[in-house]
């Protein structure tokens, strides 16, 4: 039963730490906390949604509309709105943050009423059977794969690629990056386009394992805060052990206090980590 526990737990704490990489991402970089990252996140699980329900296209391939319209709308989000007021300050750049998150939920609370949804695949009772002692549903161990992936894509482009080493570069000097030649305007937009592309991605596989609403950004913007506190910025690798570690924690702490009590388990760490090492698990910032 520990065993069954521990995965299921690693299988959601890899989809808390795909929500997590667009957040750290975002963050890292441009020093902008993105509080409208939930809402994005809720973009993304309507438009498998709607592909879904109204063209039938699986949901698992309308992972690359959901990832490309995403990676468009962060692009021009940031170019043409957040890139005017990047400089004002972080309290600015919050509020404007915010007021991006009403107005995407509040649209889509208008478009789609308050209706809670779930995409329904024919397979989604399928399970995966290791023996006798654990038994995983086939949705969530694609998911879990689709998360490595996700995340491997991810590494490679900032550590194998020019777009990459610009990204490194502004995020670690911005005036040297400048007399280097980086386009720091056009890296900051394709940045916070990848952040909100993998936001996307994160929608989409919640969409498959959970019910959706338009009003569930919020909660998605908080755990995916959590999960970066713990697993702390400066590198890829610190919002994937601070997904995992979350999932697993969650799973532990579900089963033993009950479901009620997950959101408290999560905030209980993330002030434990605030208090014990404030940098996070690998973190490079405070």
């Amino acid at each position: 039963m520990l065993l069954q526990i521990l995965v299921n737990g690693l299988l959601k704490g890899g989809l808390y730490a795909l929500m997590a990489i667009g957040m750290s991402l975002i963050w890292g970089v441009m020093d902008i906390i993105n509080i409208a990252h939930g809402s994005f996140i809720m973009l993304g699980a309507f438009i498998t949604y709607w592909l879904f329900t109204i063209l039938g296209i699986d949901p698992f391939l309308s992972l690359l509309f959901s990832v490309t319209f995403l990676f468009l709308f962060g692009y021009a989000v940031q170019r043409y709105l957040i890139n005017y007021v990047i400089r004002a300050g972080a309290f600015i750049t919050l509020i404007l943050a915010f007021g991006i998150e009403i107005f995407i939920n509040n649209l889509a609370l208008v478009s789609w009423t308050a209706d809670v949804r779930k995409v329904k695949v024919s397979y989604g009772a399928a399970n995966f059977a290791i023996g006798d002692l654990v038994t995983i549903p086939t949705v969530r161990l694609i998911a879990f794969g689709l998360v490595i992936l996700i995340s491997l894509i991810f590494f490679l482009i900032l550590n194998r690629t020019n777009l990459g080493r610009s990204i490194r570069a502004t995020s670690q000097d911005l005036d040297a990056a400048r007399l280097m030649g980086v386009d720091v305007a056009g890296t900051y937009a394709i940045t916070f386009g990848m952040g909100v592309g993998a936001a996307g991605a994160a929608g989409t596989l919640w969409s498959i394992l959970f019910p959706i609403s338009p009003m569930m950004g919020g909660a998605l913007t908080l755990k995916s805060f959590v999960v970066v506190i713990i697993g702390g910025l400066g590198s890829m690798l610190g919002p994937i052990l601070g997904g995992l570690a979350l999932g697993i924690a969650e799973a532990f702490g579900s089963n033993w206090f009950g479901a009620t009590y997950e959101n408290l388990i999560g905030f209980t760490i993330l002030v434990l980590v605030l208090i014990f090492r404030p940098k996070g698990i690998l973190g490079g910032t405070s």
